[in-house]
């Protein structure tokens, strides 16, 4: 994502999402699971440094849509069926399966991934030919698709 792109400050980048939503969550507590530890230190993490995976995880969980899924709609561009350490597509199907009152307050963001889902329509059905999870990504549009 460019500077001029970007509706956020000029280094937002360079920041954490516990620096840019000005919320710590505290220490990881003892005993938590892989996802609950995993979210406490990507809230931590420079969102340059941020892979698909991360993405993945975070979006999935509804944390810093508002900065995560400008991120997300970068590597989407990139490729559509962008992978974290699941499948073919996963950052697509946790975008659209994504808190939907983010979505109705985002247009431009819900337009933008309607316009690229459609740009790539061929290679995402040429998935759920062969997969079931290219299936439930096809499925997952219909219902994001309304949304706005």
């Amino acid at each position: 994502m460019t500077k001029k792109d970007s509706k956020f400050e000029n280094n937002w980048l360079s920041k954490s999402l516990e620096s840019l939503e000005k919320v710590s969550w505290g220490d990881i507590p003892k005993d938590e699971s892989y996802l609950v530890t995993t979210c406490h230190k990507l809230r931590k993490k420079q969102l340059k440094d941020f892979d698909t995976e991360d993405l993945r995880i975070m979006i999935g969980q509804n944390i810093g849509l508002k900065f995560l899924i400008p991120l997300a709609l970068e590597t989407l561009k990139e490729n559509i069926l962008a992978e974290g350490d699941f499948y073919e597509g996963d950052l697509l199907k946790v975008v659209l399966t994504s808190d939907v009152d983010y979505w109705k307050n985002e247009n431009d963001n819900w337009y933008q991934i309607c316009k690229l889902f459609r740009s790539n329509i061929s290679k995402i059905e040429k998935e759920a030919e062969e997969y079931a999870t290219g299936r439930k990504i096809l499925k997952a549009f219909k219902e994001f698709e309304i949304i706005n």
